[in-house]
Formats: C-alpha cells, sequence, structure tokens
C-alpha cells in the first residue's frame, strides 16, 4: 500500500481554508467515501461536528457530497466523537463521521470516519476513498439521491448512554464537581450526565460562540477549572476536549490528575473488581511510574505506538480492555468502543462513590517519574528526527540517564512538530538534556 496522502493518524486534519480542508475538498470527499462506504446507496451515513465555526461548511458539503453519492444522510448536530461512533452502531449505519479537529484551535478542523460497528476505518478502507478521490465523481440520477433528515435526540440517546456504564445503584449525590466542556462538543451532555446522576455541578466551558473551542480551558489548559476547584470547594474537576474523547481530572486540592494516573486508578479497580483481562495499554508517551505502579500489583503492562487508535489495536490483539495515553485517551473496552471523556471520568467518579476516597489518595500508590516534553517547530520533522547529529546527541543522552531513563522523538501526526520527550529518576538530568535535544533539533530543522 502506498502512502497515504490525505489520511493521518487521526482521520484527515488540517487548517480551514488550505488543501484538505476546504469546501470543495470535503465536498468531494463525501462523494468518494459514500461511493466505498456504502456502494448500494441502501443505508445511511450519521453526520456529527464539534462546535467551531467551520463545521456548518463542512456538514453542508459533506451532506451534499453523500447525497450526489447516492446515501442518505442522518445529521446529529454538536456531538461528542465518543458519541457519533455509538451512535452509528445503535443505529445500524453504514459508517459515522465526525467533523472535528478535537483538542486543536478553531481555526483547524478535520473530518474522521468510524464503521458500522463505531470503529476507526481500517488502513485499506482509508485507501480506498483516497484512490476514489483521485477518480471520476459522477453524482447519481437525480431519483436517487441521498436524502436528509436530522436526529433531534441524539444527545438525550448518548446522555443515557454515558449513564449505563456507572455501575448499578452507584450514585454521585453528595458530590460536588466542577467540568469544563472546553466550548466544545459536550456543553449540552456532560453537565446533564453528572447532574441527573445527582451530583451538584459547576459548569464552565459551556458557552461556545464557534470561535472559544479550547481556548484556555479544557484538558488543553486547566488551569481555569484548577482555580474553579479550589474557589468553590469541589470534590473533583472533569477537564473534557472540544470533541470529547480525552479527560483530565483535578482532585479536591487543584492537582492535575493525567491520563496515566487515571489509568492506574481504573486498572487497580478493575483488578479488584474482576473486570480486568489482558495487559493495561499505553503509549511510548506513558510515564515510567505507571509501569513501575502496576508491576508492584503483578498487573502487566504493554506499550503500543502514540495514538489512540495504535492503543485499541493492541488492546484488541492482547484481549485486553482498558488502556490509554497521559494525554486523556482513556478506553474502556467492556464499557464503550473507543475513547470516551465522559465515560472515562465516570469510571473514576464511581470508584469514589463507592469507597469515599478522594482522588488524591486513589492516585497516591503511583509516583511519576520527571518528564519533560519540548514540542520543537519542524515541518520535515522526520529528516529531523534522522538526522546524525541528533541521533549522536540521544545516543549520548541515553548513557547519561541510565537504565531509568527514556528518550523520545516523535513527529506529530497532525502538526508539522517533533515531539521531544525526555524521561528519568534525576529531574535536573531530564530537564538538562530535554534542552539540549531539543535545541539541536530546532538547530537540525532549521539547517
Amino acid at each position: 500500500m502506498g502512502r497515504r496522502r490525505y489520511f493521518g493518524t487521526d482521520g484527515i486534519r488540517g487548517r480551514v481554508g488550505e488543501l484538505p480542508m476546504t469546501p470543495e475538498f470535503i465536498l468531494r470527499l463525501g462523494m468518494a467515501a459514500g461511493r466505498v462506504l456504502d456502494p448500494e446507496g441502501r443505508g445511511r451515513v450519521l453526520i456529527g461536528k464539534d462546535t467551531r465555526i467551520s463545521g456548518y461548511m463542512f456538514e453542508s458539503a459533506l451532506e451534499a457530497g453523500f447525497s450526489a453519492a447516492g446515501v442518505g444522510v442522518r445529521l446529529l448536530g454538536p456531538m461528542p466523537t465518543p458519541a457519533v461512533a455509538y451512535l452509528t452502531k445503535t443505529f445500524r449505519a453504514s459508517a459515522g463521521v465526525v467533523i472535528s479537529a478535537s483538542h486543536n484551535p478553531f481555526h483547524d478542523n478535520g473530518i474522521k470516519f468510524f464503521s458500522p460497528t463505531g470503529d476507526k476505518l481500517s488502513d485499506g478502507i482509508e485507501a480506498a476513498i483516497e484512490d476514489a478521490l483521485e477518480g471520476p465523481l459522477g453524482m447519481v440520477d437525480s431519483a436517487r439521491l441521498g436524502k436528509v433528515s436530522r436526529i433531534t435526540d441524539a444527545a438525550g440517546r448518548y446522555i443515557e448512554f454515558c449513564k449505563s456504564t456507572l455501575n448499578a445503584g452507584v450514585s454521585l449525590k453528595g458530590m460536588r464537581i466542577a467540568v469544563d466542556c472546553a466550548h466544545g462538543a459536550t456543553y449540552h451532555i456532560a453537565p446533564d450526565v453528572l447532574t441527573e446522576l445527582g451530583a451538584t455541578v459547576i459548569a464552565s466551558g459551556v458557552a461556545p460562540d464557534g470561535l472559544n473551542i479550547n481556548d484556555g480551558c479544557g484538558s488543553m489548559d486547566p488551569a481555569s477549572l484548577q482555580r474553579l476547584v479550589r474557589e468553590r470547594g469541589a470534590d473533583l474537576g472533569v477537564a473534557l476536549d472540544g470533541d470529547g474523547d480525552r479527560v483530565l481530572l483535578v482532585d479536591g486540592d487543584g492537582a492535575v490528575i493525567d491520563g496515566d494516573q487515571i489509568l492506574y486508578v481504573l486498572a487497580l479497580e478493575f483488578l479488584r473488581a474482576g473486570r480486568l483481562r489482558g495487559p493495561i495499554v499505553g503509549t511510548m508517551m506513558s510515564n515510567l511510574g505507571l509501569e513501575r505502579a502496576l508491576a508492584a500489583h503483578g498487573v502487566g503492562f504493554e506499550r503500543a505506538a502514540v495514538g489512540d487508535r495504535h492503543v485499541m489495536e493492541l488492546l484488541r490483539r492482547e484481549s485486553g480492555v482498558l488502556g490509554g495515553e497521559p494525554s486523556g485517551h482513556i478506553i474502556c473496552l467492556d464499557r464503550t468502543m473507543t475513547g470516551d471523556g465522559i465515560v472515562a471520568a465516570l469510571q473514576v467518579l464511581g470508584v469514589m462513590a463507592a469507597t469515599g476516597r478522594g482522588l488524591s489518595d486513589l492516585v497516591a500508590g503511583m509516583s511519576r517519574y520527571p518528564q519533560e516534553l519540548i514540542n520543537v517547530a519542524a515541518p520535515a520533522a522526520r529528516m529531523v528526527e534522522d538526522h546524525p547529529r541528533l541521533q549522536q546527541a540521544v545516543a549520548e543522552a541515553r548513557a547519561a540517564l541510565g537504565v531509568e531513563g527514556r528518550i523520545l522523538l516523535r513527529p506529530s501526526g497532525t502538526e508539522p512538530l517533533l515531539r521531544v520527550m525526555v524521561e528519568g529518576a534525576d529531574a535536573d538530568l531530564v530537564r538538562l538534556h530535554a534542552s539540549r535535544l531539543a535545541a539541536i533539533a530546532a538547530e537540525c530543522a532549521a539547517a
């Protein structure tokens, strides 16, 4: 299979107005995807979106493209990515589509596809869509054009699903929870889920205007949620990203709890409750402290390549049920079929409600190793990664850090960046080598 031109690690993404995120291209994408995903035109495709302003434009372009290919469309409106995956399977749709750039700023957007089972598309199907894009894309006869309608109760259906993932009999009554929806797709869902489960909810990031998604809020910037938790005396803070597939938590003292710590809490609960199967799956970015803490409890841990898609693939290969990333993509396969920020938060809240323990107490058994992550602007990130000078510096740093250290160079799958990660037991040494490697990488990128 040749190199794909448009699909990256998480669908198609880019800056609005630049290829591939132009209305003309997205119209053609809808036509091509319709031909590949529903060639007989007998099914229907669900389309959801987050709250960024360009979503209206791309929704219309996709709608027209699918209709021209003879495929029916059901519009969901603003809806979290995991909700679209769930509803695609529930409605037995031919495919699900999300218009979102996840945690990126409003000026970016993207297209993600789900199969009829709610899974990400295979590489082969993505390649077939790209091949179709390169060929002629005439419309079907007007009598066969796809019809379009709107699903008005989509949010209510997903709210009920989220509530059902909490163990029967568990209530959040008496809990005071602050939730930051990042002015994104969960703004009309997450507060209702928590309220209906009995919690007192302090909501923020729930006034989207098309431009403020992920802007100084949500899981990308939890500082405002930290302040809100402290000021309002909340037991917990929940920080979601723009499309609702990531979550970070804030404990009652205002400390941020990342995806690794969430995995630790859930792994021990799964183990206690008999829910655990297979190893916990993290990524190359997962903190060494998580691996060590799980080993102390006899829990296996495997690392996948970065990206929730790779975590999912390894989970299924190893027959596991729990995995995720430090950024807050948490996958509970016995509850849902994709990373889901609301569902992951509910699993932690369920542990707190059932045990009466605070979040800081639940994560106390895991000590995080010092870790530095520096993003280096690098349009040709892979060439920089392989540069002999940078590779020599990496070898020297690894020797200095010893067996308790890790170094990872990773080109971003969504931005022109090289991510430089250094981890080890000595915080000063970690900072020193991270700064040195980032500086050398920047020089190589500029050369």
